[in-house]
């Protein structure tokens, strides 16, 4: 499992278009946080990365699912899954070790994240004048809304041999579950709103980056992983 995890990881070094995504995402967030005059923290005036946050989910909903969306497709597609599943590895064990693998891929991308807080906190007056709290709660959310995309991710792969698709299929659960949801909410009332309400991301996304790690929005998130990767294993079982 381990060869297996360390496998996806050199694959996606292996090539310019790793290198690509990760500073594709980076410039991104860059773009959106110091430069773009609507969204600059410089203009803002604030010692807040509220706007980092705001936005990175949206990042995330194409981000992710280019990543993840080699990592079955392209197995089937090249015949290599057939060998994989010969292996004296579960199928538990492969979809684990993919998804453990993209999850790192994704942790990295974000890490680079804690020099903008260093930053903003030298810059405020006085200097250190930042909600560490909320920002925590509000990074350890990301990390989760990015486990969560991951296991999405996964099990898109896990429907087809296209990649291309695979992509596709990606981006519309992420959005679905993130944006989608709410603004189904949105246009609901009573209490079926607010139970639409609560099955969506940003909800619980929400609540974290209020900076109170509720376990109840810890326990969802980590579930909606495991109902994703089991989704894939009984995919992949029943094909």
């Amino acid at each position: 499992m381990r060869s297996l995890f360390w496998k996806e990881i050199y694959a996606f070094f292996g090539s310019l278009t790793g290198y690509l995504i990760l500073a594709l995402f980076l410039v991104a967030l860059g773009l959106i946080v110091w430069v773009f005059p609507d969204t600059s923290i410089l203009n803002y005036g604030y010692a807040d990365l509220e706007v980092l946050f705001s936005y990175t989910p949206y990042v995330f909903t194409f981000l992710i699912p280019a990543i993840s969306m080699r990592a079955i497709a392209e197995e089937r597609k090249t015949g290599t899954w057939e060998l994989l599943r010969t292996s004296p590895l579960s199928l538990f064990q492969i979809i684990l070790a993919k998804y453990l693998a993209l999850l790192s891929l994704v942790i990295l991308a974000v890490l680079p994240t804690l020099l903008y807080a260093f930053s903003i906190s030298q810059l405020g007056n006085p200097p250190g004048n930042l909600d560490w709290a909320g920002f925590m709660g509000s990074w350890i959310g990301l990390l989760m809304i990015g486990a969560v995309f991951s296991a999405v991710g996964i099990f898109a792969s896990s429907l087809t041999s296209q990649q291309v698709v695979a992509f596709v299929l990606g981006v519309f659960f992420c959005f679905l579950l993130y944006f989608g949801m709410t603004a189904l909410s949105d246009m609901l009332t009573g209490s079926i709103a607010l139970w639409i309400e609560e099955l969506s991301l940003s909800f619980h996304y929400i609540n974290l980056s209020r900076g109170v790690v509720d376990s109840r929005d810890v326990i969802f998130l980590l579930g909606m992983v495991w109902v994703f990767l089991g989704g894939s294993i009984l995919v992949l079982k029943n094909q």
